[in-house]
């Protein structure tokens, strides 16, 4: 049996309210490791209360790479993740540093190891045609025509999440083909570091939803509704753009749209965001080859820190 020599890398998995921040820089304090950012929603400036990131006082002790790297009328895409993740690796790498990259983005995991097909470009006629279905029979529907087509993508796209059904219906349409399955095509390259990857797993789902509750009242509480307004004041942010679809975010768009009622907005909110960790925890769970944690059963530091030194060659 040959030796991998690649150097080492950690990927620090869990669904929203997990506790991967915490658990990571606890582990930054053991190991010589960097940490980078694996969210679609902490790339953006100004999306600080309602994304959960990290506050300055974490940051300033541990910093993340990949965090404020974006203005958020700017869309980014995860070929561009996989860019800027590589080149944080290398220089991690470099400098004899392991990078654990800690996050809940499970398209971001995805294409950094596994690389991205060429997926068809655009095609606006067909846009506009899948458009109007959807204003028709509402794209909830739209979604279960994706769930039988391709059952994969629709486990981790929201049935109101109107941008990706589109693109993953207009994707079968032109290819022929799922986008789960082109994405899984990847490039054939094999990935330049050796992986171990954590899995922050609950078991039992209450005491997470019991959190995520909580959390968004402390949003709340934080000025989160402020942070809202500061962003449509600029003038140039809307709500099909990728940073305000995101989770918290259009619900609170909505209600300054006056959609909803306090009440209804916070319902919304924390519905939205159980249903995205519902998605995450479906994508966890096809990662065989994560190592499990249920930090619901008991705090994972001790177990995640053996793995990392048994992984490391780290003396006891």
């Amino acid at each position: 049996m040959s030796l991998d020599v690649r150097p080492p890398a950690i990927f620090l998995m869990g669904p929203t309210a997990s506790g991967k921040t915490a658990l990571a820089c606890e582990l930054a304090d053991r190991f010589p490791l960097d940490l980078v950012s694996v969210d679609s929603a902490l790339v953006y400036r100004g999306l600080d209360i309602g994304a959960a990131k990290p506050d300055a006082a974490t940051l300033a002790r541990h910093p993340h790479a990949l965090i404020d790297i974006r203005d958020p009328a700017r869309p980014y895409s995860a070929a561009e993740f996989r860019d800027d993740a590589l080149a944080a690796m290398r220089a991690d790498t470099a400098q004899g540093r392991v990078p654990l990259l800690v996050g809940g983005t499970g398209l971001y995991f995805r294409a950094l190891q596994r690389g991205l097909s060429e997926l068809p470009e655009a095609d606006p006629v067909l846009r506009a045609r899948l458009a109007g279905e959807a204003a028709h029979t509402g794209w909830p529907a739209m979604h279960a025509r994706l769930a039988r087509l391709d059952p994969a993508a629709a486990a981790r796209i929201g049935p109101n999440d109107a941008q990706r059904l589109q693109r993953a219906l207009e994707v079968i349409e032109l290819s022929g083909r799922p986008l789960s399955e082109l994405q899984r095509g990847g490039r054939g390259e094999v990935f330049p570091w050796r992986v171990l990857k954590l899995a922050l797993l609950p078991g039992d789902r209450r005491p997470l939803h019991a959190r995520i509750a909580g959390r968004f009242d402390a949003m709340l509480a934080a000025g989160f509704l402020d942070e809202l307004r500061t962003l449509r004041a600029r003038g140039d942010l809307h709500a099909d753009l990728p940073a305000i679809r995101a989770v918290g975010y259009r619900q609170g768009w909505e209600h300054l749209d006056g959609a909803t009622d306090a009440a209804g907005f916070r319902d919304r909110a924390i519905f939205a965001t159980r249903q995205l960790a519902k998605r995450q925890i479906t994508w966890l769970r096809a990662e065989l080859d994560a190592r499990v944690f249920d930090p619901e059963v008991s705090p994972p530091l001790a177990g995640a820190a053996e793995a990392i030194r048994l992984f490391l060659g780290t003396p006891e």
